[in-house]
């Protein structure tokens, strides 16, 4: 006998530290347990407003959270610290830019639809955070998709006419009004909401009290 799968819904942004940060222990957490889940994504965009030329980190940082140089320099060590912990690797420069992520989110629509969002969620990731590429830019996202084995012209195609933004711009609204201001969000089962990278334990706890674990057939 099986027991039917613990729902995870993650709704994040793949410009969002955190967000990776918060995946990697709850994956740690799942596989601590032993508690069978089944994970979907959902889009938010931390710069929903944010122009095609993107901005420098740094003042991006300064302009929308008041950080000073220096807290934002403590910051992004303390992530990287987090990110060598969890198999992550953080990669923080001085050019580093953030960027519109609405194509990128798009994009991720159709990868869900040929089963494979997570795989482009983790290369998406790993292209902003780790290889510094830009997410507003179509032909990179195309190279991407292809680069895990995507169809990357059906990728060129989708980008160019926009066939999932309706579908996105639902998705972040139904989220927003169920509550959800700030990623990573996480809802357990469809009611319990947990906000924030919660940590390899504060993970655990939660999948103990609320996972079901698979059972010997």
């Amino acid at each position: 006998m099986t027991t039917q799968a613990l729902r995870i819904d993650i709704v994040s942004d793949v410009v969002c530290p955190w967000c990776i940060i918060a995946y990697r222990q709850l994956s740690q957490a799942l596989k601590d347990t032993g508690v069978d889940a089944e994970i979907h994504w959902h889009p938010f965009e931390l710069n929903p407003k944010m122009g095609p030329e993107g901005q420098n980190l740094t003042e991006h940082v300064a302009e929308k959270y008041g950080a000073s140089p220096e807290d934002s320099a403590a910051n992004r060590a303390k992530l990287t610290d987090l990110g060598k912990e969890l198999g992550f690797e953080f990669n923080f420069t001085p050019e580093m830019r953030m960027h519109n992520t609405f194509k990128a989110h798009q994009l991720l629509v159709w990868a869900k639809e040929e089963d494979r969002s997570d795989d482009l969620k983790q290369a998406l990731f790993v292209a902003h955070f780790t290889d510094q590429r830009d997410l507003s830019d179509d032909a990179v996202l195309a190279d991407i998709a292809g680069e895990i084995g995507l169809n990357r012209a059906t990728a060129v195609m989708v980008l160019a006419d926009e066939r999932f933004a309706e579908r996105v711009r639902g998705e972040e609204n139904f989220w927003i009004r169920s509550g959800v201001k700030g990623v990573p969000a996480v809802v357990f089962n469809a009611k319990h909401l947990v906000v924030g990278a919660q940590g390899r334990e504060n993970y655990t706890n939660i999948l103990n009290q609320l996972g079901p674990k698979p059972k010997l057939q």
